[in-house]
């Protein structure tokens, strides 16, 4: 059980890429601060984020590292029926410069734009590392989590090398899982993600997280089954992208 609930909520964690960042008030002792930020997953599966220096939540997490991220489904009708996760953390700034290029190589692929404010104004990467997690799937569906998130073995350079070949050479393939998953169809798709249990689209300012029909540990694992995926008539599992 723990452990479908742990798929469960890594999925959650992959399908949506903005939360709600709660942390210590410095300005206001004692209570709870929430802000609303954009994230991604870094090559260990754990929230990465771009935040400001002069940020109310930038001053209070170098003041007290202990925060939690709310991620919750973004299409959910009843918030309460839907799935939610949230994790409990200690953030952590990146300093250094290896891990710094590899966060921001990464976290541009997701948000182009943040490469100008980022260059232009005092951003710095933190990332989120867990002490607990706590998932709640529905009514009744609630669980405590000590593993949710899984290191991703396409993080560095034979990730970005399937990207750039999948965008540049197969856009007829990332357009036909555009239309299995049912996505919109507005702007031309972008593959900016690849991890063991599916990959990340970009499709306008919106990011989606599509699912492989197996789990894939390697790059031919990887390349047989996006073939699989551009010849199948529906998507051959049970899971569904966020819209």
């Amino acid at each position: 059980m723990s452990e479908m609930a742990s798929k469960n909520a890594r999925e959650l964690l992959l399908k949506e890429y903005r939360g709600v960042l709660s942390t210590h008030s410095k300005a206001m002792p004692g209570f709870p601060f929430g802000s609303a930020v954009p994230y991604c997953l870094d090559g260990d599966g754990l929230p990465l984020l771009l935040i400001s220096r002069i940020a109310q939540h930038t001053h209070n997490l170098k003041q007290d590292a202990k925060c939690s991220l709310l991620v919750g489904e973004r299409a959910a009708q009843d918030v309460q029926a839907s799935g939610r996760l949230t994790l409990l953390a200690e953030a952590k700034p990146l300093s250094d410069s290896a891990h710094i290029e590899a966060a921001a190589q990464r976290y541009y692929r997701f948000f182009p734009d943040a490469e100008g404010y980022h260059q232009a104004h005092d951003f710095d990467f933190w990332r989120l590392e867990p002490v607990r997690w706590r998932y709640i799937g529905g009514f009744g569906a609630i669980h405590w989590l000590d593993q949710v998130a899984l290191a991703n073995p396409f993080a560095g350079d034979a990730g970005v090398s399937m990207l750039e070949h999948m965008n540049s050479d197969h856009a007829a393939a990332i357009s036909h899982y555009v239309e299995l998953a049912g996505l919109p169809t507005h702007s031309p798709a972008q593959m900016v993600g690849i991890d063991s249990e599916g990959f990340n689209l970009r499709i306008g300012e919106s990011l989606y997280w599509l699912p492989f029909p197996t789990s894939c540990n390697t790059p031919l694992e990887v390349r047989q089954a996006l073939v699989l995926l551009a010849r199948a008539a529906q998507w051959p599992t049970a899971g569904k992208a966020s819209a």
